[in-house]
């Protein structure tokens, strides 16, 4: 097992073989294999390359992170020029749902929030995001939901009309795309849409419904 000293070595070897880090302005410490990052770096892409990098060194079993980003003079833009540009950024990444994700701007650091159903989308966002110059921090509070389940919704919508219009029941379907749910056929009355829409949003996880329900 390599000792603690020549793990700092190694943590700096890996420095210096990427273009991206400049290890200058970087302390680097090794205890019981648990590596600690301490100093300042100009970017926020760079405090994730020096992580990777730090982490990726065979036989450390942690990385605690004491680096801070110091913004160089030619980054003073305002918050609604980081705004534009990071959702641009997101805007073209097939990868993440930019419907369902906001982007919050304040002196620099960018806060992401809202839901996706799974983690690489989660993680699309916050990394297409490190590639942008200017950005203090990324503080990534999006949560995962997994996908609505249409059968769930189609039951829960079949009982709530069945209790006032039994024969109307059967006239709606419902379709679910993660989780967004649209509801199909027909009803007898407004009130029987308007149950079922109601009967749709009653399910966790669900943020829209968009009800195509005709009335006959």
């Amino acid at each position: 097992m390599n000792s603690d000293h020549e793990l700092k070595n190694s943590v700096l070897h890996h420095f210096d073989l990427d273009p991206s880090i400049d290890s200058s302005h970087i302390g680097v410490t090794v205890l019981d294999r648990m590596v600690t990052l301490s100093g300042h770096v100009p970017s926020v892409g760079e405090r994730r390359a020096a992580r990777v990098a730090a982490g990726s060194v065979h036989g450390i079993k942690a990385v605690i992170d004491g680096l801070t980003v110091e913004l160089p003079e030619t980054c003073r833009k305002p918050d609604e020029l980081i705004a534009e540009q990071a959702y641009a950024r997101l805007e073209s990444n097939r990868n993440v749902p930019l419907d369902r994700i906001r982007l919050t701007i304040s002196d620099g650091t960018v806060t992401l929030s809202g839901d996706v159903d799974w983690n690489y989308q989660r993680q699309a966002a916050e990394e297409d995001l490190h590639q942008l110059e200017c950005i203090r921090h990324i503080e990534n509070d999006i949560v995962i939901k997994p996908p609505i389940e249409a059968e769930q919704v189609r039951e829960k919508v079949r009982q709530a009309v069945a209790r006032i219009a039994p024969l109307s029941a059967g006239l709606i379907d419902v379709e679910a795309e993660g989780s967004v749910v649209t509801l199909l056929g027909t009803a007898n009355s407004w009130h029987e849409c308007g149950l079922a829409e109601s009967a749709a949003w009653s399910i966790p996880g669900v943020s829209k419904v968009t009800n195509h329900i005709s009335v006959v």
